[in-house]
C-alpha cells in the first residue's frame, strides 16, 4: 500500500505552462501536455525577415495565424538545419513574450508570458559571432489549447554566407566541440572532433584537436559514461612525436590498446601544445555488445598527460548531450549538466538513508538497548522507537530514490550500481515484513528472527556501501581528483572505529565496567553523539560533491 501511495505522490505531479516558463522543452519543443501534437498542416506560420545571414546578423522572426485563428502559447528557437540544438540569442520588446534559458545559455528561445489569444508575435534573433555555422531554420510550437498544438513548425531555411573556418561542419561532417561551436583554427582552448562517414559506414575520416600535455582522444559510446567505448588516441611518443592509436575502454581503467587496423592517411601536427591529428579509418566501430549495428553514438573528447608513450587518466572530458547519427551531418553540443537534478536527488537520498539514518538506526539497535530501559511510549522503549523511526525513514528515502532514478533512466546503464541498488531496495522492503511477523521475545524460536534480522541488516549495510561507492564512481567520471571516493573511504574508517569502540564498551558492560567515564552520560551515548557529528561532516561533504558534479 505504501508503494502505491508513494508512486501516486511522485508520478502524479502535473505542471502547467500558461506562464511560458518551458525551458525543459528546449530542443524538442514538445509541450508537457501529456498528449500528442497535431499531424495536420499547421494553421500558423514562421517567417524569417532575411533569406541569408552571416556572423552577428540580426533577423526579425514573425509568428502569425490565419485571419480566423489564434494561438495561446508558443515557443520559438533557431537551429542549424538538421539539428535540434538552439543557437544564437533572442531579444523581445512585446510584454506578451519572454526569453528563455536553454542548455544553461540565456536568451536561446522565446515563449509566451500568458495564455491570452494571439495572432501575431515578433522577436529579433542575433546570429553567433563565431563558431561552426551553416544554414539555419526557425522552429516553433504553437498551442491553441491544452490538447491542440503543433510542434516544430519550420520557417524556410536561411542560408549562411559568412566565412566558414571549418568547411563541412553540419553539411558533410558531424562536428563536436567544447566550447560549443568553437573554432580550433583561432582558439587554443577549443577541443574539437569531426567525423565524415561514407554512406555505407565502411569508412570514416576523423579529425581531432585539443590542447594537452600528452594526448587527445575521441570516443564512440552507447552512453555518456566511460566503459565499452571505441577510442582513437593522438598522443606523444617517447620522442615527443605524435602517434595515432586505436583502443577500447572497459571502464575506469586505462583503455586496452588495439592493433591500429585499417587506418590510413594519418596526418599529425604539434603546435604550441595543441595536438592535431586526422586520419581515415575503415575499422568498424565496436562498443562491446555490438559492432557496427548502428550509426548512432554519444561522442566523447578527452585529454591528459602521457608518459613514455602511455596515457594517464584524463584531466578533461566532454560528452555530447545526445546520441549523434554519424550519417547525418550536424553540429553537436556538449552535455552541460552531466548529471540532471533528478539523478543528484537520487544520490543525495541514498547517502542520507545509508550513511546517516540507517547507520544510526542500526547502531542504536545494537548498542543502546540498555539506555533508559523500561522508559518509552506506548509500551515500547525509547531505543526501539528511535530505531524503527530511523529505519522507516531510510526505507522511504530508498524507495523515493529508486523511483526517481528509474523513472529518469528507464534502463540498467551504470554497470553494477543499478543491480546493487535493486538488491538494497528489495532487502529494505523485506526487512520490515520479517519484523512484522516476529514472535514474542520469550518464544523458543525467537532466535530465528534475531539471526535473520541481523543477517539481512548486515547484507543491506554491505550492499548499500558497495552501491554508494559504485554510484560515486559514476559522479567521479566528470572529476579528476577522485576526492568523493576518498571521503567515502574516510567515512567507512570512521564508522568502523566507532563500532569497535562501541563493541569494546559493550563487552566491558558485561563485566560491570565502562571503557571510559563521562559523568552522568553513558559511554555508548557519548560515542553515538561523536559518531553523529563525524557522520554529518562526511555526509555534507559528499552532498556538496554531488551538487557540484
Amino acid at each position: 500500500m505504501f508503494l502505491y501511495v508513494l508512486l501516486a505522490c511522485v508520478v502524479g505531479i502535473v505542471q502547467c505552462y500558461s506562464s511560458g516558463l518551458v525551458s525543459d522543452s528546449c530542443g524538442s519543443l514538445m509541450p508537457g501536455h501529456e498528449t500528442s501534437g497535431q499531424t495536420s498542416t499547421s494553421p500558423f506560420t514562421v517567417t524569417a525577415g532575411k533569406t541569408t545571414f552571416k556572423e552577428g546578423d540580426e533577423i526579425t522572426v514573425s509568428l502569425s495565424a490565419q485571419s480566423t485563428d489564434y494561438f495561446e502559447g508558443f515557443m520559438l528557437q533557431a537551429n542549424l538545419v538538421g539539428s535540434q540544438n538552439p543557437i544564437g540569442t533572442f531579444t523581445v520588446t512585446d510584454n506578451r513574450a519572454q526569453v528563455l534559458v536553454c542548455n544553461s545559455v540565456a536568451n536561446r528561445a522565446v515563449s509566451h508570458t500568458s495564455n491570452l489569444k494571439k495572432t501575431l508575435m515578433e522577436a529579433k534573433w542575433t546570429a553567433p559571432t563565431s563558431g561552426q555555422l551553416s544554414n539555419i531554420e526557425f522552429r516553433a510550437t504553437f498551442v491553441r489549447s491544452t490538447k491542440t498544438f503543433w510542434v516544430g513548425v519550420k520557417s524556410s531555411a536561411v542560408v549562411y554566407n559568412g566565412v566558414q573556418s571549418n568547411p563541412g561542419c553540419g553539411t558533410t561532417k558531424v562536428c563536436f566541440s567544447q566550447p560549443s561551436n568553437c573554432d580550433p583554427a583561432t582558439s587554443t582552448d577549443c577541443y574539437f572532433m569531426a567525423v565524415q562517414t561514407s554512406s555505407n559506414q565502411s569508412e570514416m575520416t576523423i579529425e581531432m584537436f585539443g590542447q594537452a600535455d600528452g594526448y587527445v582522444a575521441i570516443g564512440f559510446s552507447d552512453d555518456q559514461l566511460m566503459g565499452n567505448d571505441d577510442i582513437y588516441i593522438c598522443s606523444k611518443d617517447n620522442s615527443s612525436l605524435l602517434q595515432v592509436q586505436h583502443a577500447y575502454a572497459t571502464g575506469r581503467n586505462a583503455p586496452n590498446i588495439l592493433s591500429l587496423g585499417n587506418v590510413t592517411n594519418i596526418k599529425t601536427a604539434l603546435t604550441n601544445g595543441n595536438i592535431n591529428c586526422s586520419f581515415t579509418s575503415r575499422n568498424a566501430v565496436s562498443t562491446g555488445s555490438r559492432a557496427a549495428s548502428t550509426s548512432q553514438y554519444y561522442l566523447m573528447i578527452a585529454s591528459g598527460a602521457a608518459s613514455q608513450g602511455i596515457i594517464n587518466k584524463h584531466t578533461k572530458r566532454f560528452v555530447s548531450s545526445t546520441k549523434v547519427d554519424l550519417l547525418n551531418p550536424s553540429l553537436v553540443n556538449t552535455n552541460n549538466e552531466e548529471f540532471p537534478a533528478i539523478v543528484k536527488a537520487h544520490g543525495a537520498l541514498m547517502l542520507i538513508a545509508w550513511m546517516t539514518t540507517g547507520s544510526i538506526g542500526m547502531m542504536i539497535a545494537r548498542y543502546l538497548k540498555g539506555v533508559a530501559k523500561g522508559q518509552g511510549f506506548g509500551g515500547k522503549d525509547f531505543w526501539f522507537l528511535a530505531h524503527v523511526s530511523l529505519m522507516v525513514l531510510s526505507v522511504i528515502a530508498t524507495a523515493i530514490a529508486f523511483i526517481l532514478v528509474f523513472s529518469y533512466a528507464q534502463d540498467w546503464a551504470g554497470g553494477a550500481h543499478p543491480v546493487l541498488g535493486c538488491i538494497v531496495m528489495v532487502l529494505s522492503l523485506v526487512q520490515p515484513i520479517v519484523a512484522a511477523f516476529r514472535c514474542e521475545p520469550q518464544h523458543e524460536r525467537r532466535f530465528v528472527f534475531n539471526w535473520a534480522h541481523s543477517v539481512i541488516a548486515l547484507a543491506i549495510k554491505v550492499l548499500s556501501v558497495a552501491a554508494i561507492f559504485t554510484g560515486l564512481e559514476l559522479f567521479e567520471e566528470y572529476k579528476t581528483d577522485g576526492w568523493m571516493l576518498k571521503v567515502m573511504g574516510g567515512f567507512i574508517t570512521w564508522e568502523a572505529m566507532i563500532y569497535i569502540l562501541q563493541d569494546l564498551n559493550f563487552r566491558a558492560k558485561k563485566k560491570d565496567s565502562d571503557i571510559f567515564s563521562c559523568g552522568s552520560m553513558k559511554p555508548e551515548v557519548v560515542l553515538l553523539m561523536v559518531f553523529l557529528l563525524g557522520n554529518l561532516t562526511f555526509l555534507i561533504a559528499l552532498l556538496v560533491g554531488i551538487g557540484t558534479s
